[in-house]
């Protein structure tokens, strides 16, 4: 660990420009309105703020395939065929468009930048509210996410760490992630996520575990609608204890999806922003590297709030956030003509709105089935090996490099570009991504990430 309180922010404006369009859910100008907290709250006197590299295409096929990785860098959104539109799922949840790469580009690049800052820059924590997008996979996008910045960053810590933990607080399962490393047990994924009755994307029950030398290093924690901070609170503290005792990390990634938050446009669960924070307060404690991410969240005004204050939770200046926001640039933007703006969650569990009251019955998240989460889910941390079963893979360069010119001159930079992606792969013996696709097991009905869903 480096000194104490060391923390790297990796913030590019230009990612707020990303548009998905109108009517879809992610508005990535979120990030904008989250940057301007985090400045007018007095938190970045507290950070060290580096505008990060943005990810080359041999970067990005560390994980992802070429072809998909040519297809999102070259498609327009005027020119995109019908079966390029199948092929790579680009549909209404993850549409094609202008400066889709870009942005890919740039959250990504920040992702991984975290990485090599916890790593080479001897931070603590490494903080990209940008990233976080979890459901995209080998070769295709999914929910919202085409470039995996989270499975590219763990990537980058496995090249000098024997363990990394990924924990995922979105409202959704962190399939994307899970598909990544589900037989490597050098990498454990826990997820606490709304589970049932067709919510997108359908996996991550308790009986998913991980398979091969994976076994038992997938946790899954499946909630129904309506969770509470209490009863949020029962399962995780003594599950990630017993996971950081069993598991024994040598760094963590911490995707922070904000749509688990109480009156989110597609998420059903109401947790306060302070009970949010608590978690990531909890996992700062074991003074483990982690690098910090966002995720979902669709009222961008909560989204911010929530960040922002997070943030002060990571630098330690959490007095400086409170109910009261400071004057700022978007402050039209934390105002709603529709209702009441009393709706944005508090930092304060009891004072938070409760999203469609009414709607959710009692039944669920009984104290019965929450301790039955918590029994199972503390029973599988028992298998779980504090050292990898299976050698360290060969330390492999930085993603930033190579630098091609210097190197060969006169070679065919795409085609060397990738045969270095191919060759320095860490998961290219098993191709984990088609096993899924591939297997019948694994089929799910459900491909849209907020077409069953109101959206307010």
């Amino acid at each position: 660990m480096g000194r104490k309180g060391k923390v790297a922010y990796l913030y590019d404006g230009e990612v707020g420009g990303a548009y998905y369009g109108i009517k879809h859910p992610m508005k990535p100008h979120r990030m904008r309105m989250t940057n301007e907290l985090i400045v007018q709250y007095g938190l970045a006197e507290h950070l060290d703020v580096f505008k990060p590299n943005r990810a080359t295409p041999v970067a990005l096929e560390q994980f992802h395939t070429h072809e998909y990785i040519d297809f999102l860098q070259n498609a327009k959104p005027d020119h995109v065929t019908e079966a390029q539109v199948q092929h790579y799922n680009v549909i209404d949840d993850s549409p094609i468009f202008d400066g889709v790469f870009k942005f890919c580009q740039i959250y990504a690049g920040a992702s991984i930048h975290g990485a090599q800052k916890l790593i080479q820059d001897d931070y603590d924590i490494a903080i990209n509210w940008a990233g976080g997008l979890h459901h995209a996979k080998k070769g295709q996008a999914s929910g919202f996410c085409y470039v995996n910045d989270l499975v590219l960053a763990i990537l980058e810590l496995l090249k000098y760490h024997a363990r990394v933990l990924y924990l995922d607080l979105d409202v959704h399962h962190g399939d994307g992630v899970e598909e990544a490393f589900v037989s490597n047990n050098r990498v454990m994924t826990v997820s606490f996520h709304r589970y049932g009755n067709f919510f997108f994307p359908g996996t991550g029950n308790l009986s998913e575990i991980g398979f091969g030398h994976g076994r038992w290093h997938t946790l899954n924690i499946p909630f129904d609608a309506g969770l509470t901070d209490g009863q949020f609170w029962s399962v995780f503290q003594p599950v990630m204890q017993k996971v950081m005792d069993a598991y024994q990390p040598g760094a963590v990634v911490l995707q922070c999806g904000a749509d688990s938050l109480g009156g989110d446009k597609l998420g059903d669960f109401n947790l306060s922003i302070k009970q949010h924070a608590e978690a990531v307060d909890f996992m700062k404690k074991f003074n483990v590297p982690m690098l910090v991410t966002g995720g979902g969240g669709y009222k961008k005004r909560n989204v911010a709030r929530c960040w922002a204050y997070e943030t002060a939770v990571l630098v330690g200046q959490k007095e400086l956030v409170t109910d009261q926001l400071p004057s700022n640039m978007y402050l039209d933007n934390f105002k709603n003509e529709k209702e009441d703006v009393t709706r944005v969650p508090s930092l304060n569990a009891d004072k938070m709105n409760i999203y469609r009251r009414g709607t959710i019955p009692d039944t669920y998240n009984r104290p019965v089935r929450l301790d039955r989460i918590r029994t199972q889910a503390l029973e599988h941390l028992r298998h779980v090996e504090i050292s990898p079963g299976h050698g360290f893979f060969e330390r492999q360069p930085d993603a930033m490099l190579p630098e091609w010119s210097s190197r060969h001159p006169e070679a065919n930079q795409e085609q060397e570009e990738h045969d270095y992606a191919l060759s320095h792969h860490l998961l290219k013996d098993y191709d984990q991504a088609d096993y899924f696709r591939n297997n019948d097991m694994f089929a799910m009905p459900w491909n849209s990430a907020w077409g069953k869903l109101p959206v307010s």
